[in-house]
């Protein structure tokens, strides 16, 4: 019963991310309301961590699994994607060595310590 309660709860903020997707005209996704709004219960204390958190970690264990369809998805997609698979990969790779590289620096720029170089 626990986890049904916790369960209802995420999809409750869920729902209420979804009606504030509908009613405010701006490109958010309504997933990202609903993570605002469960971060903010849970920063101010209206929400407890106790409340939602055996739940929150079957969820983030069974994440992978809905990767998937995703997944199969961009197979059977394979002739639209093969002419601009280089491009893509190239961004893909600059791009998440420049965030890796901003992120280190702005890392050691909060905590302090400089580069040894």
């Amino acid at each position: 019963m626990k986890y049904l309660r916790q369960f209802s709860i995420i999809l409750l903020i869920s729902l209420v991310g979804e009606a504030l997707h509908s009613l405010i005209p701006l490109p958010v996704p309504a997933s990202i309301y609903g993570l605002a709004i469960l971060f903010i219960a849970l920063a101010s204390g209206v929400l407890s961590l106790d409340k939602v958190k055996e739940t929150g970690y079957f969820l983030i264990e069974v994440m992978p699994l809905m990767f998937i369809p995703a997944a199969v998805g961009l197979l059977g997609a394979y002739h639209v994607l093969m002419p601009v698979l280089l491009p893509y990969a190239v961004i893909t790779l600059v791009s998440t060595l420049l965030v890796m590289l901003v992120a280190g620096r702005v890392t050691q720029f909060m905590t302090g310590e400089e580069a040894k170089e």
